[in-house]
């Protein structure tokens, strides 16, 4: 794909200093551009680059105050906000990208699947009975979609994703590569010789509009009900939501966290790297989770922990500061032993 500074400057509402005509067909970074690569300057700390880029285009703030001149090569985009402004054509630039449809023959779908406008489904993949997926939906090649799933408008499938049966997703959201929504939930019940039977785990997966799950999560399948991911959250990539847990709106969970059964998430929640929480738990609205705690009791609105066991981060901060010095306290009580003998 090619653009000239004259489209992206429309695009932007920015004003062009040099070459309206200049061709880009990729970007970069502007301490790495070459010929024919568009870049931005926003922290002022690589203005030096600005200088010596070979960039074709790159996109500044209307305010910067040039230091000297740049490469006559280098054509410039002057915009109200350059980070915001990239980050907008970087959208646009992986919606080009995305922007597939039609069916591969390479695929199976049920003859009473309903399909959409604009779909796209890549090649292996299969689409079962009763399924209904609406417009602009893409599937890539190896994803599974099963019986009786729902899937809402705009939605993306990456490669290798599989959704079971009877799920309901919501328009707008992404699974990357890997993700499993709604295989069934860890349900087992010991019996007298000490064997673990397992229990049916007939309900299904929700998930509302404008969900981003990253690559080889899984979300679980309810024993009964529904496990929820309300409007909104935002999951990273090894992710474990287990049967009946419910994720508020707006909540972000970090990688290789671990939620237990039935527990109750707030909305605008966050939740750091490697944290575990135990099962049938609410935690608030806006409680925030350092990574590497562990999570055993509920959480207030707006309580901030750390720890494993957590507590709240003021007061582990504090203990922290004491038994890092434990080693230095237990000799010198030693001494005091001694010396009162």
């Amino acid at each position: 794909m090619e653009f000239t500074a004259q489209q992206i400057a429309g695009l932007l509402d920015g004003e062009i200093v040099g070459n309206p005509e200049i061709i880009v067909n990729k970007l970069s970074k502007i301490e790495e551009g070459d010929t024919h690569s568009l870049s931005f300057l926003a922290n002022l700390a690589y203005e030096q680059y600005l200088y010596t880029t070979d960039a074709s285009i790159v996109i500044i703030n209307k305010d910067l105050v040039l230091e000297k001149e740049v490469k006559s090569t280098c054509t410039l985009i002057r915009v109200e906000d350059a980070y915001q402004c990239f980050a907008k054509l970087l959208e646009t630039y992986d919606q080009f990208k995305k922007n597939k449809s039609g069916i591969d023959k390479q695929t199976a779908i049920a003859d009473n699947a309903t399909l959409g406008e604009n779909v796209y489904v890549g090649a292996f993949s299969y689409i079962g009975e009763n399924v209904t997926i609406g417009n602009d939906v893409k599937i890539y090649p190896n994803s599974y979609i099963g019986d009786n799933t729902t899937i809402g408008d705009n939605t993306i499938i990456n490669a290798g994703v599989k959704i079971y049966h009877d799920c309901v997703i919501g328009k707008n959201c992404t699974f990357h590569s890997g993700t499993i929504i709604g295989a069934d939930g860890f349900g087992f019940a010991p019996n007298s010789e000490n064997e673990y039977n397992k229990v049916p785990q007939i309900g299904n997966v929700i998930i509302e509009d404008y969900v981003e799950i990253g690559a080889n999560s899984c979300v679980d399948r309810a024993t009964l009900g529904s496990t929820v991911i309300k409007k909104g959250v935002k999951i990273d990539n090894l992710v474990q939501i287990a049967h009946n847990v419910v994720v508020g709106e707006h909540s972000v969970i970090v990688s290789q966290v671990g939620i237990a059964g039935s527990t109750k998430i707030g909305k605008n929640c966050m939740i750091a790297g490697q944290v575990g929480i135990i099962g049938h738990l609410k935690i608030g609205n806006g409680v925030k989770i350092a990574a590497q705690s562990g999570i055993t009791r509920d959480i207030e609105d707006n309580g901030i922990v750390q720890g494993s066991p957590a507590y709240a981060v003021r007061d582990y901060t504090k203990s922290y500061a004491v038994f890092k010095n434990l080693p230095s306290l237990n000799n010198r009580l030693n001494d005091l032993e001694k010396k009162l003998k």
